[in-house]
């Protein structure tokens, strides 16, 4: 079965594979400390998912998956929620990557590379944004040109999450300079470990060092690594970033969720505010936002339940996500005070919180800025008027963007 089979489960049917799930669940999904470990933690698990037959759920057998429906899904979504977190490192991989290949492959791509990946025994990256080519990406410089049987890669990509942990890495580059800007990109597979790529890390202001910067200097890689058709690579990234937007704004979970909501409560409990009539309204504002996002993210996966490419509606959780984590940086403080500033040991609760407090900014970056949201969700959820663009039908070789200069 695959995921357009009929979304209906017998009862009897379905409380055997709830019980199936919750069984695996209570055994493996016992936590996981954020930090260095936690990506093998994270694909340990994975593993364990794939041998339990639990993995890749609505994608085909052949392919890795389990071959099931999306109700089979929808169940492991609810129970899921009611564990700790165990793949969020996984999110690029299998939330974005995946999906494309599953959509743009060609049948020896999705037979070669989805079942190792379903199954966490590789790992997958996005590589898209570079210097001068962020929130317009379309103005990209990386090239790849034909020689012979390989593509021949040079360029440089920046803010690529985990890139120094990856296997493979999926990458658009530009490989018609004579057309517009968005028309001549192509995507390819790009293996990470290939002779002419470096990866530098990025420290970050919590410490940790999940980004990267990517240098490729005459990468090399197969004629037929080009992934979906050539020059459409532009169309191709835009149904990534909604799928990466989707896997951002809807979690790993279903049903209704406000996980940060409760975390704050139980802290707000302990340090004697809860009863704070100020602190009360600004956790129920949390509360609040957490249950309408899940509700918008709801609604998001039943739009693509026939297994089509995800909407400009992805946007909505995305930016909905954002603005919590906004929200909550001011909340935090509040709560622990000093405590979020300075601690001891290694496990202090406020160190937890604070780490979460400086991550929260990324939540506006990734994934596509605020402001781009914005203008997805006005000009194709609203049907407002699009913002002008002057070098739409100007060829990029005559384009002065990003550090193109000369």
């Amino acid at each position: 079965m695959s995921s357009t089979v009929e979304d209906a489960l017998a009862p009897a049917e379905a409380e055997a594979f709830r019980a199936q799930v919750r069984e695996f669940l209570s055994k493996h999904a016992k936590g996981i400390e954020r930090g260095e470990g936690s990506v093998g933690v994270g694909r340990a698990f994975q593993q364990k998912l794939a041998e339990a037959g639990l993995a890749g759920l609505t994608y085909p057998k052949e392919y890795g998956g389990a071959g099931l429906t999306k109700a089979h899904e929808r169940i492991y979504r609810e129970e899921y929620g009611k564990f700790p977190d165990m793949t969020y490192e996984l999110v690029i991989s299998h939330g974005m990557c995946l999906p494309v290949l599953n959509q743009f492959g060609t049948e020896e791509q999705k037979r070669e590379f989805m079942p190792d990946n379903i199954a966490a025994r590789t790992m997958w990256c996005q590589m898209f944004s570079e210097p001068g080519a962020g929130s317009d990406v379309a103005s990209l410089q990386t090239k790849a040109e034909l020689d012979g049987d390989e593509w021949v890669l040079n360029g440089q990509k920046v803010w690529t999450t985990l890139a120094h942990v990856c296997d493979y890495g999926v990458i658009i580059a530009r490989t018609n300079p004579d057309a517009p800007k968005h028309a001549g990109i192509s995507m390819f597979i790009m293996d990470m470990r290939a002779k002419g790529v470096e990866i530098r890390p990025i420290h970050q202001i919590d410490g940790g060092r999940h980004f990267n910067e990517i240098f490729l200097t005459d990468v090399r890689i197969p004629k037929s690594w080009l992934l979906g058709e050539l020059n459409n690579g532009w169309n191709q990234a835009t149904a990534m970033l909604m799928f990466e937007r989707v896997a951002i704004g809807t979690g790993s979970t279903s049903g209704v969720t406000h996980t940060l909501a409760d975390g704050l409560i139980e802290v707000a409990k302990k340090n004697g505010k809860i009863s704070d009539p100020v602190m009360r309204q600004e956790l129920m504002k949390i509360y609040s936002e957490e249950t309408a996002k899940s509700l918008v993210a709801m609604r998001t996966r039943a739009e693509m339940k026939a297994g089509r490419v995800p909407g400009p509606g992805g946007s909505l959780g995305k930016l909905h996500g954002a603005r919590i984590a906004k929200h909550s940086r001011t909340v935090i403080n509040h709560l622990l005070g000093a405590e979020s500033d300075a601690w001891e040991g290694t496990s202090s609760r406020g160190e937890a919180w604070a780490r979460r407090m400086l991550n929260s900014f990324q939540s506006s970056i990734a994934g596509g800025t605020d402001e781009i949201q914005r203008n997805i969700i006005g000009d194709r959820v609203l049907g407002l008027p699009r913002e002008p663009m002057v070098d739409k039908d100007v060829p990029f070789k005559d384009l002065k963007v990003g550090t193109q200069r000369s």
